[in-house]
């Protein structure tokens, strides 16, 4: 999905003649931290409650504008360039532009976490298996196959370096609960497994044996 296509209809824009205090009653109404500001349809930069709460209510926004954050991100490029840059200002709205700091609209971290748990397959059910290991030892077509052994599949992969532990990190998404069996596959394969969520295999039977002696008493 584009930027262009995750942009809030509802989050409004600062001119540089609005007071702070003006500024600080729109964020507090909208519920956000930050505001683009624009004029003559071009991004002027984004100002930051923090900013705002250190001045005279009573200023324009203009008084700011050597502070204004620069951040902003292309319409037409993968919203996961605006994940990028949320993340590394630390922003609540990012402001996306076209050509030559066209303003078009800014996009919220709440929509861009929604988009990115569909993309992960968060929503979907299954369960998690979190591998640890050396970059050079990851296959994709051996963990994938290690899971198929099982009648199962992987719906989601996503790796990451770990540089506090200095290992691979490879988050696998299975498309069912019970992956006990796949647990012990991976072990019996020598992966390092470092968390695994889902059901237990041996849950089901337990509670299944469960089941049958309270029928049988019930009898």
């Amino acid at each position: 999905m584009l930027n262009k296509e995750l942009i809030s209809a509802t989050i409004p824009t600062l001119n540089l003649k609005d007071s702070v205090f003006q500024a600080l009653e729109m964020m507090s109404e909208f519920h956000v931290m930050q505001l683009a500001v624009v004029a003559d349809n071009k991004l002027l930069g984004t100002v930051s409650e923090d900013e705002l709460m250190n001045v005279d209510e009573n200023l324009p926004i203009q008084t700011l504008e050597p502070h204004f954050s620069k951040a902003a991100v292309r319409a037409n490029a993968h919203f996961m360039e605006a994940v990028q840059v949320v993340n590394d200002h630390n922003l609540c709205i990012i402001p996306v532009v076209e050509p030559e700091n066209v303003f078009v609209g800014v996009i919220t971290a709440t929509d861009l976490l929604k988009q990115l748990g569909k993309v992960t397959g968060a929503s979907e059910p299954g369960g998690i298996i979190v591998l640890e290991m050396e970059q050079r030892s990851f296959s994709f077509s051996e963990v994938s196959k290690l899971v198929e052994t099982n009648d199962a599949q992987i719906t989601q992969l996503n790796t990451y370096w770990d540089a506090s532990s200095g290992s691979f990190i490879v988050t696998l998404k299975i498309n069912k609960f019970e992956i006990s069996d796949i647990i012990a596959t991976f072990q019996r394969y020598e992966y390092q497994i470092k968390y695994y969520f889902g059901e237990e295999l041996y849950e089901n039977e337990l509670r299944s044996n469960y089941d049958h002696l309270m029928n049988y008493l019930s009898i």
